[in-house]
């Protein structure tokens, strides 16, 4: 076996493991961990949540998500926002205050400083025993923090996701990929839930025990930190399928890329500053999660060109109808991602299989981005509303 073709085994046997391979071993292994959780009874005493929401000019969004927090269907006397303004020029403040509701606080963070200080700065202010992170523009279901909330009860618990379901309304391709691919990681979750904890979470729906936040440096990405930090003190990191955020995707294909790299950037970042949680002999099988989840899937776009650089040599030198046939499939592959980018920006039908071919292209070239820009030692702070 020549050294190009070692090459192109292991590259395809790291893409099936990524993408097929670990989601099917949790599907398995779930059953035999059996990680059950035991959720609150519907009535009885509510602890008290404190919503928080890092804003910067959302002046389009703010109200509407606060009102969406404030009509929650939770007892109103245990459920109190602050929203957190990073110096927002454009009137959020103002909106929020018109809300008028006792319960709602704004805080204003001068200079600029991002979504992290932001957190940090608003939570010795939170009174809830439970903290509930929502995006500026996370619209929930009306019992969605009932489900979080309700998580808690197992004692072991202690720090919960929802599911986040993407709409599309103009039905453009980064939203239908983008669905698409949430829907799998939804599952994922599901499935990592049963063997104990997951390893990903969505920032807009998540609650934490007050007691276990630790403040992160305003460099590190909070959806990501915070959870793993939660699981190093030995409590469970978990799912809750009903727990549901809706929110709209990103209509142009770059404006999803630009997001996916700053949220990689952040990740590679955790992940140096978490990497104790990568040893098996202390965390053994959140260990395993975190490797297959994160560290391989991040560098997956290492396994993408290991497979078509290697391919396209043997189909040179080495001849043969399969590598041909090989390096073939892959461009069509790729000429499928590129096609379905130029069709939706011209505002074309795009079909849900070449959505998926652009989205995964673009979240790998995403991570191989970011990687890069990891390897310079660059970091990003702050953010940009989403458009």
């Amino acid at each position: 076996m020549t050294f190009w073709t070692g090459v192109f085994w292991l590259c395809l046997t790291g893409l099936v493991y990524v993408y097929a391979g670990y989601p099917l071993l949790a599907w398995l292994l779930g059953p035999v961990l059996d990680r059950r959780l035991e959720l609150g009874a519907g009535g009885g005493a509510r602890p008290r949540v404190t919503v928080l929401i890092a804003a910067f000019n959302e002046s389009r969004h703010i109200a509407a998500t606060v009102r969406n927090k404030l009509s929650q269907d939770y007892p109103a006397e245990r459920l109190d926002v602050i929203v957190i303004s990073d110096a927002s020029d454009d009137g959020t403040d103002d909106l929020v205050r018109s809300i008028g509701d006792s319960r709602v606080r704004v805080l204003r963070q001068e200079p600029r400083a991002g979504k992290t200080s932001a957190l940090n700065l608003a939570m010795p202010q939170a009174g809830g025993d439970i903290i509930v992170f929502s995006d500026a523009n996370s619209l929930y279901a009306p019992d969605t923090i009932r489900r979080l909330v309700g998580c808690f009860a197992d004692p072991e618990v202690g720090y919960v996701t929802g599911r986040m379901v993407y709409k599309a309304p103009d039905g453009s391709l980064s939203g239908e990929g983008c669905s698409a691919y949430m829907r799998y990681e939804n599952r994922l979750r599901a499935w990592e839930t049963r063997l104990g904890s997951v390893v990903g979470v969505d920032g807009g729906v998540d609650a934490i025990r007050r007691s276990l936040y630790r403040p992160m440096r305003a460099d590190q990405l909070p959806d990501f930190v915070q959870p793993l930090r939660v699981r190093e003190q030995g409590y469970r990191v978990v799912y809750q399928p009903e727990a549901i955020l809706y929110e709209d995707t990103l209509a142009a294909t770059g404006d999803e890329y630009r997001m996916r790299v700053r949220v990689s950037l952040r990740a590679f970042h955790a992940l140096k500053d978490m990497s104790a949680l990568l040893d098996f002999t202390r965390f053994g099988v959140f260990a395993w999660q975190l490797w297959s989840h994160k560290v391989l899937r991040y560098l997956a776009f290492v396994f993408m060109a290991g497979c078509l650089v290697s391919a396209w040599l043997l189909a040179n030198r080495a001849g043969g109808v399969f590598w041909r046939a090989t390096m073939a499939t892959q461009l069509l592959f790729y000429a499928v991602a590129v096609w379905g980018h130029f069709a939706s920006r011209g505002g074309r039908e795009v079909p849900l299989a070449a959505g998926l071919a652009t989205y995964l292209c673009v979240l790998n070239l995403a991570s191989a981005h970011a990687f890069w820009q990891f390897l310079l030692g660059r970091k990003q702070v702050i953010w940009k509303p989403r458009t």
